[in-house]
């Protein structure tokens, strides 16, 4: 019987990372667990591996920390086991954009989008090259509205979504499947760390019930899912009027209205 592969799970000390390692963990995959919470990392792989009987090896990473990243990227290149790659580290923003330092917007994109975008490169060859492996970035619904007012957050976001949808282009030829999962409020410790309390928002989706629905998605090779999204009809919509945009683009000349009149 063919062994399943290997996931590697970035943030996985709590949340929507834990949670996946425990809906892979039952599906009897062995599990690469990285966070910068070591203590919290390892009593969870105890716990899967009494539990599910897999293997759970434990990597304390901090990604935002150059040489952290590069000791993960390594290990993705050189561990050929590892077919499942969960893009899932990040952080929220706290405040509008006038109140962020240089160090905030530094650290938020360092991890939001050199990390994933890194951790992909890392492993993409190799994958290309055995014509399998899977790639999860975890985005958010806050990248398609700039009117929700996380200008950065929301940024990373779309950086994330744009590159899963290029990374499909790129690498599904070679048997590549790249996922984004597109998530709105969930409860998870996020919140917390931004100083935000998760109490006060009208609506938020248990992280069990995120996960479940980005699997299904998973499982059957969405490239972009969007759990709270209910009206499926609207993605489509919006692809579509994105191509009929690109569509109407004739770079040759500048369009009429914008030409001067004599």
């Amino acid at each position: 019987m063919n062994k399943l592969p290997t996931v590697l799970i970035t943030g996985a000390s709590s949340g929507i990372g834990a949670t996946y390692a425990e809906r892979f963990a039952r599906r009897g995959h062995d599990l690469v667990l990285v966070a910068r919470d070591e203590t919290r990392l390892n009593a969870l792989a105890a716990r899967l591996h009494e539990d599910c009987g897999v293997a759970v090896n434990v990597l304390q990473a901090d990604l935002t920390q150059p040489a952290d990243l590069a000791t993960l990227e390594t290990r993705l290149r050189d561990d050929e086991s590892i077919g499942i790659l969960i893009n899932n580290a990040g952080m929220a923003q706290s405040g509008g954009f006038v109140q962020q330092s240089p160090e905030s917007i530094e650290n938020l994109i360092a991890l939001n989008t050199t990390a994933p975008t890194r951790l992909a490169a890392a492993v993409a060859a190799r994958f290309a090259r055995s014509g399998s492996g899977a790639i999860v970035n975890i985005g958010s619904v806050v990248g398609l509205a700039p009117e929700f007012g996380m200008s950065i957050y929301g940024a990373t976001k779309a950086f994330v979504l744009f590159l899963s949808q290029g990374l499909h282009l790129e690498l599904s030829p070679q048997g590549v499947y790249v996922q984004a999962v597109l998530p709105a409020a969930t409860r998870t410790e996020i919140w917390e760390r931004a100083g935000i309390d998760v109490n006060t928002l009208p609506e938020v989706m248990e992280v069990g019930e995120l996960v479940d629905a980005a699997l299904v998605g998973f499982d059957r090779r969405e490239l972009v899912t969007i759990p709270p999204l209910h009206v499926a009809e609207r993605w489509d919509a919006l692809e579509g009027a994105r191509q009929g945009l690109l569509g109407d683009i004739r770079q040759a000349h500048a369009a009429e209205r914008y030409q001067l009149r004599a």
